[in-house]
């Protein structure tokens, strides 16, 4: 039965990527067919294959929908008023063009520790493909050591929810996962970011360009420099202030105000209009020409939604099917090491359902009542080498592909070229970094 779950898993994975690839199906149509063809296999009832598509296609879009929304109307003020164009100078000029994939490499880290890695995505995005405008480098170079920075510190350290999540699992302490977690994963992005992007970039050049942020500058007067990091930096520094709110001597009211405006809808909305305020109005620009633009910026939203939407709907079919407890019982009964144990269970969870947060999650509930009577286990590292395990392989199942195809205008194998191997290269970085310091802690 195992192996008969793992093959038709394979074998769904397969007609995605045929499916868009081979037969020119949109990667909604192929994603939505695999979901079908993994639960009628797997022997779901009928009854419940649409409700677990549904709850998968909603888990994924009610977290995302407006976040993505937002995210593109803030991007195409940033571009359409050249606040992104002086961004990008100011780092060109600061850091010069050779220095520029480290200086991309720190603003997703810096980034990506308050904000979840879509969110993050969606505000360096609009700046990447500035970047690659003014510069005319290969946009890998420039975005792949942001996608590196972001993704490491979401799989990795706290608050996000995956490292939380373990934290508590385990059981461990989350001063020391943070310390412990900052340790290995700067070491990581830099292997995986600026590194492989030098290495990868004459090797991969787009076919095409990024299409759904378009950086066409209309604007006469250029908003200054210190205006243009404002608007970029604001919903960044809001959701930094929820995340103190709470450790400050605040009245109650206050500590749940700041933690509304700080979560990444009211955050991004909030940002929006200080950009139709600031980058629009005042930059010359009518009413008339911001609802134009947002207009037509949220076109082009409708098709990645769906994909990601679609994507949310096959992971949680391949959780409901019992993929990923599969895999999990599987790994449980090799006699390895709890950080090995955890890592592997994690990466095979990661790679099955597409989810870095369900990886974590899963895997700690299984690795911990298997730790629970051995001595001399570092909980700390545990929780790392389980986070390492669930940035792995990152596939046709997991949103972030798609949204890094999307976005990057990418095609499917350009993509498995660069970000999946990134991501691979991130995760098993990390799992060395916590191996070599369980010598010394």
């Amino acid at each position: 039965m195992d192996l008969y779950l793992l093959t038709i898993t394979f074998l769904a994975i397969l007609i995605v990527i045929l499916g868009v690839s081979w037969w020119k199906w949109h990667a909604f149509i192929s994603l939505l067919v695999a979901s079908l063809f993994l639960a009628i296999m797997s022997g779901m009832s009928l009854d419940k294959i649409v409700t677990a598509y549904e709850t998968g296609v909603g888990g994924v879009l009610g977290h995302l929908v407006g976040i993505l929304a937002l995210g593109i109307i803030l991007g195409q003020m940033m571009s359409e008023s050249g606040a992104g164009m002086q961004v990008a100078n100011f780092f060109v000029r600061l850091f010069g063009v050779k220095k520029l994939p480290w200086a991309m490499l720190l603003s997703g880290f810096i980034i990506g520790i308050p904000v979840f890695f879509e969110v993050g995505i969606l505000i360096v995005l609009p700046l990447v493909i500035s970047i690659h405008k003014t510069t005319k480098q290969n946009i890998l170079l420039i975005a792949l050591p942001v996608i590196a920075g972001l993704s490491i510190v979401h799989g990795l350290v706290p608050p996000h929810p995956g490292a939380i999540a373990a934290i508590q699992i385990y059981n461990a302490n989350l001063g020391k996962v943070l310390l412990y977690s900052l340790i290995i994963a700067l070491p990581a992005a830099i292997i995986a970011g600026p590194l492989f992007a030098k290495w990868v970039h004459k090797r991969v050049i787009p076919e095409s360009e990024p299409e759904l942020i378009r950086v066409n500058m209309t604007a006469k007067t250029l908003p200054s420099t210190g205006l243009s990091f404002f608007i970029i930096l604001l919903p960044v520094l809001l959701m930094i202030l929820s995340a103190v709110a709470p450790y400050l001597p605040l009245p109650k009211g206050f500590m749940k105000f700041f933690e509304f405006i700080g979560s990444p809808i009211i955050a991004l909305l909030i940002a929006c209009f200080a950009a139709f305020y600031f980058l629009g109005i005042r930059q010359g620009m009518s009413k008339k020409d911001i609802k134009k633009l947002t207009d037509q910026c949220l076109l082009p939203v409708g098709s990645i939604i769906l994909i990601i939407g679609a994507g949310g709907g096959f992971k949680q079919i391949l959780i409901d099917s019992g993929v990923g407890t599969t895999i999990g019982h599987m790994s449980q009964h090799l006699s390895l090491s709890p950080l090995v144990l955890a890592f592997m269970i994690s990466g095979l969870i990661r790679i099955a359902t597409g989810s870095a947060t369900v990886a974590l999650t899963t895997a700690a509930g299984i690795v911990s009542p298997i730790i629970e009577h051995m001595s001399g286990v570092n909980l700390e590292l545990l929780v790392i080498a389980t986070g390492a395990g669930s940035l792995m392989f990152s596939h046709v199942n997991d949103a972030g592909f798609w949204m890094v195809k999307e976005y990057l205008g990418l095609s499917m194998k350009e993509t498995f070229k660069t970000w999946t191997v990134l991501e691979t290269i991130l995760s098993f970085t990390a799992f060395a970094g916590a191996l070599l310091l369980n010598m010394f802690v």
